[in-house]
């Protein structure tokens, strides 16, 4: 939690520079403030924003709706939406922190794979890659209240990945397009995990790895 908030504390200390350097007209017919901190001011938090919360929040939309022409007013709305981002981090409102840890996981592991691939070692990639994504699917299903043990004979069991992807799917977490493709990458782990080294190559692992990472993004936690 510290770095979103020496984060977050960093983006209003830009908005306050922005903000000095306010300049009026000597026509008094308007005033702006410095174009290239104000756009850095901008990007910065809105991939910060979209980063903490994603796309849909209010935070991102109202943001990136009103945030937009380098002028005091515009500066201010934007130092204003950051302060109430501040107050959450600070008082613990920050729902989307287990998916951001999660995600931090996620990220060490995958590029942990990626240096097996660049290392030639496809083997272990694939089988990191696999239980990556297998972790991934199992916090989506309780993120869409989808139970993640089988309790049929009387004694809970972990359900298998390809379960919880149908299940996912059924649910409409994700389209059928996402349903083929964890398909295929679990198929591949399994032939990694079971040895079957020769029924898949390195450039195969190497897609894998890009549509997992691919996955994870656009289906978060």
């Amino acid at each position: 939690m510290k770095q979103f908030k020496e984060r977050v504390d960093s983006l209003i200390d830009l908005s306050n520079r922005t903000s000095a350097t306010e300049t009026s007209s000597s026509r008094g017919i308007g005033s702006w403030v410095d174009t290239e901190l104000f756009y850095e001011l901008r990007t910065s938090s809105l991939s910060f924003i979209k980063t903490l919360y994603g796309e849909d929040h209010p935070y991102y939309r109202n943001f990136d709706a009103v945030v937009l022409n380098a002028e005091p007013y515009d500066t201010k709305q934007a130092r204003g939406i950051l302060n109430s981002i501040k107050s959450e981090i600070e008082k613990g409102w920050l729902v989307t922190y287990k998916g951001l840890v999660t995600a931090e996981i996620f990220s060490d592991f995958l590029e942990m794979a990626e240096h097996l691939i660049a290392e030639r070692y496809k083997d272990p990639a694939a089988v990191v890659i696999g239980s990556t994504l297998e972790e991934h699917l199992r916090q989506l299903a309780l993120k869409n209240k989808i139970p993640t043990e089988d309790t049929k004979t009387g004694k809970a069991f972990p359900k298998k990945a390809d379960l919880l992807n149908s299940e996912l799917s059924t649910a409409s977490a994700y389209n059928k397009l996402d349903l083929k493709s964890v398909i295929s990458w679990l198929d591949l782990r399994n032939k990694a995990a079971h040895g079957k080294y020769s029924e898949y190559t390195i450039d195969q692992v190497a897609l894998m790895l890009q549509g997992v990472r691919d996955f994870i993004s656009r289906n978060k936690i």
